[in-house]
């Protein structure tokens, strides 16, 4: 199952011994020490990409682990230093320590690195502790042994448009419409689990960052159904779109589907709450549901005055592709701050 955090358990390589060598040639009677630094060892190290959008490879194995430095070798050759673990996570993703609970980093930044666990130092060679008063040292530092720990990641999204709404809203089939992601879609709660993500193109030339957040329940901001882990999500979002199903076969009438969103936002943070939202009234294809629609506008707007941006509630159609343009160009000019292009 697709999981937005995971924990690992990764440990940093060992750095290599140093080495105890005298110089051997014919004719050479008494050569000097000649013992070899050992090498570093490999770091565990979090590099965040774009084309990376979920923690779930990671979370499929608990423990990671760097290689060792090599040891020192004769005639001071130096141990090779062991390659760094690099591991690939989201953009978006905040990487605990899990013994304390403290943030060691919030990744926001494609190419971002952060390294968990650094590589334990290689040791001395006998050839760093000659001297005039101790020329033939027979001593040898071991290296250092690398960091070990145990780190929670969480991935928290950034996009620059999340589509909210009560499960069953139409929500994943409306990324896929707009975008090439291909989110599970099913008539059933809680089909999305976690985030979906899809590119949407604007224009011949622009584009813009979706995602598919999980369906809210009444309750959501003291964690019941998918709680937390839904709002966590939403924080980071530049724009909500609010989808109400309108149709007559939708399980809560659009108002009160409204109205539970809007509770939920409003009870876990009044950023939340405030954050620039587009409503849209989904599923809207016959006369029946274009009345839902109107009343639903009409209801929003008394409760919650719809400024110059945002004025009006949307209608669209996913499976007959009805508006979903207006709504992109709508979503786009909200997020970038810019007019909206027909």
């Amino acid at each position: 199952m697709f999981r937005d955090e995971c924990l690992m358990d990764v440990r940093a390589g060992k750095g290599g011994d140093g080495a105890i060598s005298f110089y051997r040639e014919k004719f050479v009677q008494m050569g000097g020490p000649d013992g070899g630094d050992g090498g570093r060892g490999g770091s565990v190290v979090l590099v965040t990409s774009e084309h990376v959008n979920s923690l779930l490879e990671l979370g499929r194995r608990l423990k990671y682990a760097a290689r060792d430095g090599q040891p020192g070798g004769i005639r001071n050759k130096a141990g090779r230093d062991a390659e760094d673990l690099v591991l690939e996570v989201p953009v978006g993703t905040q990487v605990f320590e899990q013994e304390h609970g403290n943030l060691l980093r919030d990744l926001t930044k494609h190419g971002e690195r952060l390294v968990i666990a650094a590589g334990g130092d290689g040791g001395l060679g006998n050839a760093r502790f000659a001297n005039s008063v101790r020329q033939a040292p027979r001593i040898a530092t071991k290296g250092q042994p690398g960091e070990h720990r145990v780190v929670r990641l969480e991935l928290k999204l950034f996009a620059e448009v999340g589509l909210v709404g009560l499960p069953n809203a139409g929500k994943s089939t409306l990324l896929s419409k707009l975008t090439a992601a291909t989110p599970k879609i099913a008539d059933y709660p809680f089909t999305t689990l976690s985030p979906n993500v899809g590119i949407a193109r604007v224009g011949a030339y622009d584009q813009i960052l979706l995602a598919d957040l999980p369906g809210l329940i009444e309750g959501a901001a003291d964690g019941h159904g998918l709680g937390h882990r839904f709002l966590k999500h939403v924080e980071r979002c530049k724009v909500l779109v609010q989808l109400v199903d309108v149709s007559c076969d939708a399980p809560t009438e659009p108002f009160e589907a409204w109205r539970i969103v809007d509770a939920e936002l409003q009870r876990s943070s009044p950023e939340l709450h405030a954050k620039r939202r587009l409503v849209v009234a989904s599923k809207c294809e016959d006369e029946d549901a274009e009345r839902r629609a109107d009343e639903l506008a009409a209801q929003v707007a008394a409760v919650r005055p719809a400024d110059a941006e945002t004025a009006g509630v949307l209608r669209i159609s996913s499976s007959q592709g009805r508006g979903l343009t207006d709504l992109l160009a709508r979503a786009y000019a909200l997020a970038r701050r810019v007019e909206p292009t027909a």
